[in-house]
């Protein structure tokens, strides 16, 4: 059955270089769709194409079955699909309210901003993932790392997305933050939103995924639904797969010449 979002055989050049070739992904709604992949992997390509900020040269992207061609984030936001990504910066300086609504500020009949119901907009969409801040008026850059990506989880699910991708989330947090983002993730899942979770870390994968594919070089190796694998498989393919098992042999063979030789 295809998903909300699909690719199809998509590719990606730049000049020379191909970043990616004949990747396909189904992304249902309800579930959490892991892409994983090392540095260099072509993931971040793979993301400013489901965000719209570039175009595949080759293949189909869908949604909900039709055919498109997104020109930009913006375009992408419309159609229901989401990016927060990984350099996420909101305004530091800024209060929680207004950050959460910047570029989509609530007017009154007169044209002025309506605060008043901004905050409480915020307050009960936050409340609603289960996300605890002191006061909407608190400054974003009071925020932990983890707080900061729930805000834009629940900013994003605010503003109608159907489909939410997240550019490695917990890449630079600690393991309780990390904790914070994966049950957000988990979440997002229950409201019926479709979440594509793009990220190195096997282990955080395992934790939220219901179906994981395997990014390599510009190519997806490998794809899983949760119930065929464990995560001591993950972690493996991931690793190298049969390229560590030879690696293996291969370190273990020079140990016994050394032993022979010794």
């Amino acid at each position: 059955m295809s998903g909300y979002l699909e690719l199809a055989g998509v590719g990606k050049t730049f000049g020379n270089v191909i970043a990616l070739r004949d990747v396909s992904l189904d992304v249902p709604l309800g579930s959490v769709t892991c892409v994983l992949g090392d540095n260099g992997a072509g993931k971040s390509t793979l993301i400013k194409i489901l965000s719209g900020v570039y175009q595949p040269d080759e293949g189909a992207y869908r949604i909900d079955g039709t055919e498109v061609r997104l020109s930009s984030p913006r375009e992408a936001m419309d159609r229901g699909i989401a990016t927060v990504f990984q350099d996420l910066a909101p305004q530091p300086l800024m209060p929680i309210w207004r950050a959460f609504f910047l570029g989509n500020e609530i007017a009154r009949a007169g044209g002025r901003l309506d605060i008043r119901r901004q905050k409480q907009e915020v307050t009960a969409q936050l409340a609603s993932m289960g996300i605890n801040v002191r006061d909407v008026d608190q400054l974003v850059g009071t925020l932990s790392g983890g707080e900061r990506q729930a805000v834009a989880i629940a900013r994003a699910i605010y503003f109608g997305a159907r489909i939410l991708i997240l550019d490695e989330p917990t890449s630079a947090l600690g393991v309780k933050q990390a904790g914070v983002v994966l049950r957000y993730i988990t979440a997002a899942k229950r409201s019926g939103v479709g979440v594509v979770f793009i990220t190195h870390n096997p282990h955080h994968a395992y934790l939220v995924g219901d179906t994981f594919s395997l990014l390599n070089r510009g190519r997806l190796i490998a794809s899983y639904e949760r119930d065929s694998l464990v995560l001591d498989d993950l972690v493996r393919e991931m690793a190298g797969g049969a390229e560590l098992e030879t690696l293996t042999h291969e370190l273990r063979g020079m140990d016994d010449v050394r032993g022979m030789d010794e």
